[in-house]
């Protein structure tokens, strides 16, 4: 049985997040204190102790999830997975599970990255928005039809799509996705336009600190969101992890092509159901598959 463990992004965060390893695992509360050296301030009182909204801040958000999710699976009994992949964020810890940066150097990395699309969401004001209930070409076709700069940026299942740009360009979206019979054109609470052309000033900083980073083979592949393939090549995984921040993130590819290449068990570790859901209904149909998660010890 081929296992794949996968990894959540952005918004799977809540208050008291990986608490639970930090009181009940000496290697967690190792690993988390650790943390809070490498950041220069103690996340882990934001993750215990803070409100949803002290959360939300990007440059707290992608930290807190990433420590949540990597702490967990090197807390973990048994974790060898034949394949691993994560969205958006979440790639950066099925990287570090998987040994193909060291803990530190990842969590450096996030945070970088976390800081810098935190600027250009206040430089450049733009949102997302899931649009439901339409095929993927569809989606593509409304985006490319609206002025203004709006992409599909998240291609989660078969008929879900987040599409993230310009606030106007979202709405004029929106409301052509409804016109076409989409069932919901939801505009996110999120703090900008995540994946999108916007991201564009990152691309700089992140790019220096990528190239700066020891990156090795992983000990299982890992399918990266720009191409939704696997590799092991540390040259690949460095080129794909700058190209994330403005591309696509290929969910649904993702996890059909895991599930192509064998995969029946699917474990989503880190804070949150979100990936199991969207697993569940992109292997619809498939027999013998097995999902679930783990969020705490």
């Amino acid at each position: 049985m081929r296992k794949a463990f996968v990894f959540p992004g952005q918004g799977s965060q809540f208050p008291g997040m990986a608490k639970d390893l930090y009181e009940n695992s000496a290697k967690g509360r190792e690993m988390l204190e650790r943390a809070n050296e490498v950041l220069g301030f103690r996340i882990t009182d934001i993750m215990f102790e803070g409100t949803a909204e002290d959360l939300k801040a990007t440059r707290v958000t992608q930290p807190a999830i990433f420590l949540h999710s990597v702490v967990l699976a090197k807390c973990m009994e048994g974790f060898a997975p034949d394949m691993v992949a994560g969205h958006s964020l979440g790639e950066f810890s099925a990287l570090a599970a998987a040994d193909a940066i060291r803990f530190e150097d990842a969590l450096r990395l996030v945070y970088i990255r976390a800081t810098e699309m935190q600027k250009c969401c206040e430089k450049v004001p733009g949102g997302m928005a899931a649009i439901i209930g339409l095929p993927d070409e569809q989606v593509e076709q409304i985006c490319s039809s609206c002025e203004g700069i709006v992409i599909p940026a998240n291609y989660n299942c078969h008929g879900q799509v987040v599409i993230s740009g310009e606030k106007d360009a979202i709405a004029q979206a929106c409301e052509k996705a409804k016109e076409a019979g989409a069932k919901r054109a939801l505009p996110l609470q999120v703090g900008g336009a995540f994946h999108s052309p916007l991201m564009e000033p990152a691309r700089l900083e992140l790019g220096k600190a990528i190239e700066a980073t020891e990156i090795v083979e992983p000990s299982c592949p890992i399918y990266q969101n720009v191409t939704a393939k696997p590799t092991t090549d540390p040259t690949v995984i460095k080129e794909y992890l700058l190209k994330q921040l403005t591309s696509p993130v290929r969910w649904t590819a993702t996890i059909e092509n895991m599930l192509a290449d064998g995969a029946c068990y699917f474990k989503e570790v880190g804070p949150g159901t979100v990936l199991q859901g969207l697993v569940k209904r992109i292997s619809s149909g498939k027999e013998g598959i097995t999902i679930e998660g783990i969020s705490a010890l």
